[in-house]
């Protein structure tokens, strides 16, 4: 059988947040979907604040045969956001793809948030986005078009635990109103903008804060009743990206093991009985 092209052959692809937060195959979502798009034949821009995370997914994909670069920035900064989607295109020519995938969490509720921690979080993960897309969707009109896929969260849909995270909730619907707007004023422009809403992933960052009993009562929740890892956001990730999403534009993806279509009394049983 002949080698067929990457599904992303010829593509540039930024990828924010891209650095390591894992090790060998267990990595984050922003690390997954880098090394996956470099896979499927697309240069992409590796977009993180850490250099030392950032060349671990870059030596990765350049031991894969990919082709990848660094560019340190800060996503919550103006300058850097356009100078990431000129560093895009002096290196590789045009921009086609941007994945907005950083984020921090944000506990608390709207009763005793702090200030300041609510303005960063939304600044983190929910300006960022609106940077990166002010810089980013000139170059992608400039080549065609193009694909833009954010990062949100089942938080931005459901409330997501016992305990609140509002500061998170609020960047993560606000994302989800962003990107649906953007795909409706650019869609003439050739730019779709997509949501994935990721449920309950086992990524490294969530198995650094959570226990045993939390993971397990995580995985349960879900009507599949398995695991979900980076790759499995990654590969959605893909989807939207590619030329095989050409007539899906404005839509949130929930990657979360079924959870959004139960009722916590639906799943009552799962999550208090044997295996």
């Amino acid at each position: 059988m002949q080698n067929q092209p990457g599904r992303l052959s010829g593509k540039v692809a930024i990828v924010t947040g891209a650095g390591a937060t894992g090790a060998g195959d267990f990595v984050g979502i922003g690390q997954a979907i880098s090394i996956l798009f470099a896979r499927q034949g697309a240069n992409v821009l590796l977009v993180d604040r850490d250099q030392a995370n950032a060349d671990i997914t870059l030596a990765t994909i350049r031991e894969e045969g990919g082709e990848a670069s660094v560019f340190l920035g800060d996503v919550t900064s103006n300058d850097d956001c356009r100078d990431m989607a000129q560093a895009a295109t002096d290196r590789y020519g045009h921009l086609d793809i941007l994945i907005n995938n950083v984020g921090i969490s944000g506990p608390g509720s709207v009763t005793d948030v702090d200030e300041d921690l609510w303005d960063t979080v939304i600044d983190v993960n929910l300006k960022s986005v609106m940077l990166t897309s002010k810089h980013a969707i000139p170059r992608m009109i400039e080549a065609g078009g193009g694909s833009i896929v954010n990062l949100s969260s089942i938080v931005g849909l459901r409330a997501g635990s016992g305990r609140p995270s509002h500061p998170y909730a609020a960047s993560k619907g606000g994302i989800i109103g962003l990107s649906n707007s953007m795909a409706v004023h650019y869609g003439r422009d050739n730019v779709r903008v997509n949501c994935i809403a990721p449920g309950h992933v086992r990524s490294p960052m969530v198995a650094r804060h959570s226990s045993e009993e939390m993971l397990t009562l995580r995985r349960r929740a879900g009507p599949l009743g398995i695991e979900g890892t980076a790759w499995d956001v990654a590969n959605a990730a893909l989807f939207l990206a590619s030329d095989e999403a050409r007539w899906v534009s404005g839509v949130t993806l929930p990657v979360d093991a079924g959870l959004l279509a139960a009722t916590p009394l639906a799943m009552f049983p799962h999550l208090t009985g044997e295996e």
